[in-house]
């Protein structure tokens, strides 16, 4: 697998079937400090993550709008939607995503997760610890 950028030019069109967020239009997820990461096998892609740059850890969208300092990147690396194509790679996808993070400078790997059981199964068995309820998601913390 191969950590790659989408970009308008290279399937971004994908966060259209975001399970959880795809009400976010796909051009505010790739600006200020915002990204979209995917892993691929053979261009094929097997998971795909959304992540926001921010120096707070964002409890809910508004916060995650507001959350950001423009031209810097946050030291919270807030992971706010991640699905899979291929059965494993979710769990990947995140590993990637923090690894890339940490790279760039985030010394915290936080997710904005819907407050559903799938959700806190999914991040607790990866690795995770709930460190909010919020009063409409979960964060959960990932460490390296």
């Amino acid at each position: 697998m191969e950590l790659v950028y989408l970009t308008p030019e290279y399937k971004l069109h994908l966060v259209e079937e975001d399970p959880v967020r795809a009400h976010l239009h796909k051009a505010w997820r790739i600006q200020n400090n915002r990204e979209v990461m995917a892993l691929e096998t053979d261009g094929v892609v097997d998971a795909v993550i959304c992540v926001a740059y921010t120096d707070e850890v964002a409890r809910d969208e508004r916060d995650l709008q507001a959350l950001y300092a423009d031209g810097v990147t946050g030291s919270v690396a807030m992971f706010y939607t991640v699905w899979a194509y291929t059965p494993g790679a979710g769990r990947k996808m995140v590993h990637a995503a923090a690894n890339e993070a940490k790279a760039k400078g985030a010394v915290r790997f936080v997710t904005l997760s819907p407050q559903t059981e799938m959700a806190r199964r999914f991040h607790l068995r990866n690795g995770a610890e709930l460190i909010s309820t919020n009063q409409d998601t979960l964060n959960f913390e990932y460490t390296l």
